[in-house]
């Protein structure tokens, strides 16, 4: 019990790192998304979004070994098997230099040919985006790199760093915009080049730490057989469900090229930043309870393990819906606020692409048990499976009703039939029940969205769209949401801690 609160210290405190990290990133990154946008304009914007997705593709084969690295890592820490830690180690990192050699093969023969046969590209700006093409199948090799030495910095939970090489490097891009304000003659050609030496300086920076600070953790020449085939294995059996994450994401950015042209990619590309921007949020929070998730299944505490699922699960929807509600109900506001030309589609694409977050993060706990379990086969080829349908659906309901919006509107489908999927599977695995899962967390979040929501929308339909407007629904949403968390979002056990707490706080003020 004592090293269950430990556990949960270590979250918070973690969690506390990432969420100071996120509040400079997200700045910055909006920042820069809008002088990106202003400075490259609509087209050359929209380039960059989408001939990076194309080599983004190949990526699916280097998410597969990193989910693999990463449970492997954590899981020898959880063992404190420090011998077979730098046995996972070494293989990593052999493995991920095989894997960039491979997608700079891949992206140099079938990429190259399908960039130049099958993309929606301006004939005057082909040239520029075969620069973008080349410098993004680079900067894609050094990020694969990195891989072993994050899944040492994140298994290690030492979120403060990690924290302060995402500042470093949102800095760098932020350097990167005055750059490209100032200089260049082909914008588009600088930003790639650029973007490309950041990745590299981070790798080295990343590196450079690892060596220093882990140095129980070391690269050995490595013959451990069954160590390599396990991890093989494992990452065999993610390459299905990472090749239908991608390719349903990129797929419907490259779908909505062929059939609308890079406008409509420049309007994706925003939304996606929106996007990210808040799903970070609840990432940090996943990126702290992830590994004691895969520590609990170690250690065998499987009861813990289940309401870190379930509650993990409850906080994530909450940070997302309490940030996205406001954004959704002044959207049109925010977008003319925020850029100088909203291009076509932003809109509606900005409210479906968070309602997709919203959706997709709910699988993320249920997706760290099934791999701290290492039984992940039956998991990827259903959820593999179902992503990779999403790309001929996308591509038929397009052809038959081409309004880009259906793109998105069919991810979300498809998003509720995966969350169904992922339930099913880990209910057989770890005797997850669908009835704890229910009270636990669907529940909740059903009452306090419905609830939440009624109030807010209906002071919308009457006032003008301005910044008063803005003001007032903002903060009415977040008190709304806030005291429907506080009311029917959360146990009595956790309304009580929280009272507590407060009741400390305002004492310690008192006494000071």
């Amino acid at each position: 019990m004592a090293n269950n609160t430990e556990n949960s210290k270590r979250i918070a405190k973690n969690t506390i790192y990432l969420y100071l990290r996120q509040i400079l990133v997200m700045v910055v990154a909006l920042y820069t998304s809008r002088v990106v946008l202003a400075t490259l304009g609509e087209v050359d914007y929209g380039i960059y979004n989408v001939v990076g997705g194309v080599v983004t593709l190949f990526t699916f084969l280097n998410f597969a070994m990193a989910c693999a690295t990463n449970r492997f890592i954590t899981f020898e820490l959880g063992r404190k098997d420090y011998e077979k830690l730098n046995v996972v180690f070494s293989y990593s990192v052999l493995i991920h230099i095989v894997i960039a050699i491979l997608i700079l093969i891949l992206g140099e023969t079938v990429g190259l040919w399908f960039f130049h046969t099958q993309m929606n590209i301006p004939a005057e700006r082909m040239h520029a985006a075969s620069w973008v093409y080349q410098f993004s199948i680079f900067a894609c090799m050094v990020n694969i790199m990195c891989v072993p030495y994050n899944a040492l910095i994140t298994s290690h939970e030492k979120m403060n760093v990690y924290a302060i090489f995402s500042i470093v490097e949102v800095i760098l891009k932020l350097i990167i915009v005055w750059i490209l304000v100032l200089f260049g003659s082909d914008k588009l050609i600088l930003y790639a080049i650029l973007i490309f030496a950041v990745g590299v300086f981070m790798r080295v920076l990343n590196q450079l730490y690892t060596f220093h600070t882990f140095k129980n953790v070391h690269f050995i020449r490595v013959r451990d057989k069954n160590t390599f085939i396990e991890m093989v294995t494992y990452a065999g059996w993610s390459l299905l469900g990472s090749a239908g994450v991608i390719f349903a994401n990129q797929g419907q950015n490259i779908l909505l090229n062929i059939f609308f042209g890079p406008a409509v990619n420049a309007a994706r590309g925003i939304s996606m930043q929106v996007k990210n921007a808040v799903e970070s949020f609840a990432n940090n929070f996943y990126s702290a309870v992830a590994p004691q998730i895969n520590k609990s299944y170690a250690g065998g505490n499987i009861d813990y393990m289940k309401i870190l699922i379930t509650s993990s699960s409850r906080y994530m929807y909450y940070l997302l819906f309490i940030i996205s509600f406001p954004i959704i109900l002044n959207v049109d506001f925010i977008l003319k606020l925020w850029l100088k030309d909203v291009p076509n589609y932003t809109q509606i694409f900005v409210v479906l692409a968070l309602v997709i977050s919203m959706l997709t993060c709910l699988g993320k706990p249920l997706s760290s048990a099934n791999g701290a379990t290492g039984r992940i086969k039956k998991f990827q080829i259903l959820e593999g499976t179902t992503n990779l349908l999403l790309i001929p659906v996308t591509w038929f309901i397009l052809r038959v009703c081409p309004i880009p919006e259906f793109a998105f509107l069919t991810q979300i489908v498809f998003c509720v039939v995966l969350q169904i999927i992922r339930l099913y599977v880990i209910h057989s695995q770890i005797s997850l029940s669908y009835r704890q899962y229910w009270v636990d967390f669907m529940c909740p979040c059903l009452k306090t969205s419905i609830i939440s929501m009624f109030f807010p929308i209906a002071l919308k339909l009457v006032l003008p769209d301005n910044f008063v407007t803005f003001f007032v629904l903002s903060v009415l949403s977040v008190l709304i949401v806030g005291i429907s968390v506080y009311n029917w979002g959360i146990s009595s056990v956790e309304r009580q801690f929280i009272t507590n707490k407060i009741k400390s706080i305002k004492l310690k003020g008192k006494y000071k």
